[in-house]
């Protein structure tokens, strides 16, 4: 018993003298539900009081009306005042980082996802799936691509660096840093410097595709349509395809190896068409079974004589924030109605939104509308979200941003 109490002592002495005294947050009284909760996210209009006079970026604990802690994470300007990271009182430290890096690669190895060779490629760290708001760690067969979204991620990076090192060893090749700075463009620069390959070859499933990680948008590689790519695959087979937005042609490639007669890839990106190119010839596809197009879809859609068995439409975000989510949804209504009017009966649309601020719900009365609008019969055969590497935390079903419906038209 004297025992325990002398540990107990020691141990309330080393908390209160030797772990670092962050700035505080003070929530208004009722507003601790959401943290309580465990959603990632505090909004400026719940704080009561901040003490410390914390810069953005600094780590703060976030505390109840009645000063108990709820949790600790990075200060931020804005309406989201805190993205948090963790739930428990901590010493935020190296230790600290490679743990929670240690965890997601984990999940990924447990998931059958790691040291595949038909399979060298996924997203190592997907932010608040996580419990790592703010940060992407993306690895391309041997290259990891750090991406810190936020200032406070940023402040940690060579902490990230070190941990994929450890955690990784021989297995990492490189590390590309693709964060966004305080003007909110790219910063690259590799570690160690001279290691990396332009492009990376990654497999997936089996099939092979260059990565360009410095000039590719995003990471490089869209990830998250891994096994909803494999659905193109599935039913693709003696129909004629068009894949919309097509970036690096990887819907275009799963199609054609899954028996598609023909491939129309689109994209209003020469260089897009151009990867597009390189991986159809990497994957062996024969050239009379495919044609690469250099045009806006918005344009080529109503302005096409060809019609199509199957039809992908893929597009970036048309909305990136709740206040323009009107303007996204009408775009959706239109180039879906578009895409609905090109397909021979009974033919397969794949469509997309990858915009967070429109659910699947405001989606999926878009393409009720679009089907509406042109006297379509539409049925749904599969509701799509992204893969398993891009996890969705249950406190945070914001997460869940990649929307995607099989029709049959």
């Amino acid at each position: 018993m004297l025992l325990i109490c002398r540990k107990s002592f020691y141990l309330a002495l080393f908390t209160k003298y030797f772990m670092i005294n962050y700035p505080k947050i003070i929530l208004k009284h009722g507003k601790e539900a959401p943290v309580q909760r465990f959603h990632p996210w505090v909004f400026s209009g719940a704080i009561f009081k901040v003490e410390g006079n914390p810069k953005e970026g600094d780590i703060v604990e976030v505390l109840s009306g009645s000063r108990d802690y709820l949790a600790t994470g990075h200060y931020l300007k804005g309406n989201i005042a805190v993205k948090l990271f963790s739930f428990q009182k901590a010493t935020i430290d190296f230790t600290f980082w490679k743990a929670k890096i240690n965890a997601a690669y984990e999940l990924r190895k447990n998931l059958g996802l790691t040291d595949i060779p038909s399979n060298n490629a996924y997203r190592l760290v997907f932010t608040e799936g996580d419990s790592l708001p703010g940060l992407i760690i993306d690895f391309y067969n041997g290259a990891a691509v750090i991406q810190c979204q936020s200032p406070g991620m940023n402040k940690h990076k060579p902490e990230f660096i070190q941990a994929l090192q450890e955690i990784y060893g021989d297995k990492l090749t490189a590390i590309y840093d693709k964060s966004i700075d305080n003007q909110q463009s790219a910063v690259g620069s590799h570690h160690p410097a001279s290691s990396i390959q332009h492009p990376v070859t990654i497999t997936e499933t089996g099939h092979k595709f260059l990565v360009d990680i410095e000039k590719g948008q995003k990471t490089g590689f869209f990830l998250d349509q891994r096994s909803n790519r494999m659905f193109a695959q599935y039913y693709a087979r003696n129909r004629k395809v068009l894949n919309a937005f097509c970036y690096s042609g990887a819907f275009s490639v799963y199609a054609l190896k899954g028996g598609a007669t023909m491939v129309h890839s689109v994209d209003s990106s020469k260089k897009a068409i151009e990867w597009t190119k390189e991986n159809l010839t990497l994957n062996d596809i024969p050239e009379n079974s495919h044609e690469e197009i250099i045009a806006d879809i918005k344009n080529f859609l109503p302005q096409t004589s060809e019609m199509y068995d199957m039809i992908i439409l893929d597009p970036p975000a048309f909305a990136k924030h709740h206040n323009v989510s009107h303007n996204a949804l009408q775009a959706y209504i239109h180039i879906n109605a578009e895409a609905m009017k090109k397909l021979n009966p009974g033919g397969i649309l794949f469509t997309f939104s990858c915009s967070q601020s429109v659910s699947r719900e405001m989606f999926r009365s878009a393409i009720q509308t679009a089907a509406i609008n042109t006297g379509k019969d539409v049925k749904i055969i599969h509701q799509l979200s992204q893969g398993p590497d891009h996890p969705v935390s249950i406190f945070h079903p914001e997460g869940e941003y990649l929307k995607g419906l099989i029709l049959v038209i």
